[in-house]
Order: C-alpha cells, then sequence, then structure tokens
C-alpha cells in the first residue's frame, strides 16, 4: 500500500522508539509498504527535530538520507488549501502526487476528512491494524 506518513507520526517515529509510529516505520522498512514523501514533508520534519528536539546538522542530513532511501519521493505541482493548517495541506498535496492509498495522521482537521480524492486517512491505529 502506498502511505503518506504526517509530520507528527515521522517525528514521532524518530523521537520517541518503541512506540506506535515505530511500528508503523518498521513497516515501511520491511517493505510492507511503499512510503511516499514530498520535500515540504521533509524540511518541515527537519525543522522540527532541530527545533523541539535539538538534533544537530549531522543527525539530520542522516535522518534525510534515510528517510530519502526508504521512501518515493514526489514532487506535487498543485497548491492546496483544504485544511487551515498549511503543513496538512502539503501532506495532501504528496498524497495526491503520489497516488497514495492512504495517509496516516493524528490530526483531527486530517481525519474528519476520512477521505480525500479517494485517498483514505486513516489514524496510526487503523493502519496498524487495531
Amino acid at each position: 500500500m502506498k502511505v503518506v506518513f504526517d509530520t507528527n507520526i515521522l517525528v514521532s517515529a524518530l523521537a520517541f522508539p518503541g512506540g506506535r509510529a515505530e511500528a508503523a516505520l518498521l513497516r515501511i522498512i520491511e517493505e510492507r509498504d511503499q512510503l511516499l514523501l514530498s520535500r515540504p514533508i521533509l524540511d518541515e520534519l527537519l525543522g522540527v527535530l532541530a527545533r523541539k528536539f535539538s538534533r544537530d546538522a549531522e543527525e539530520l542530513a542522516r535522518i534525510a538520507l534515510l528517510l530519502s532511501d526508504l521512501s518515493v519521493a514526489t514532487r506535487p505541482r498543485k497548491k492546496l488549501r483544504v485544511v487551515a493548517d498549511e503543513p496538512d495541506n502539503r501532506v495532501l498535496e504528496c498524497a495526491l502526487a503520489g497516488r497514495a492509498e492512504a495517509i496516516v495522521t493524528g490530526d483531527k482537521d486530517l481525519l474528519e476528512l476520512r477521505e480525500y480524492r479517494g485517498v483514505r486517512v486513516i489514524s496510526l491505529r487503523e493502519y496498524l491494524g487495531g
């Protein structure tokens, strides 16, 4: 299944080992699903890790390389304004550009959509099967 993880899922997977978000990332590492990633999502992720988790440039570079290796890059061509939080719109753009089957998120505004243009919007719990 082609999926897009919102930034908070990626932050949780990388900053809080042993949790559900890390289990989701393991599905990608094990090639059970395919992660789609866009430059705006990666930039937001690296910014959050630097600001809120004091990750240094070397660690951020390793994370960027890891995610680049694990994911398929998308290049969204259209800017969307579907939800109020701009970074959430970048997630929708990535999903459409990569023809994702699902967006995995904990964000209430995105979850309320339930589906957007054929892309399901699901929680981490739903993604992990329970």
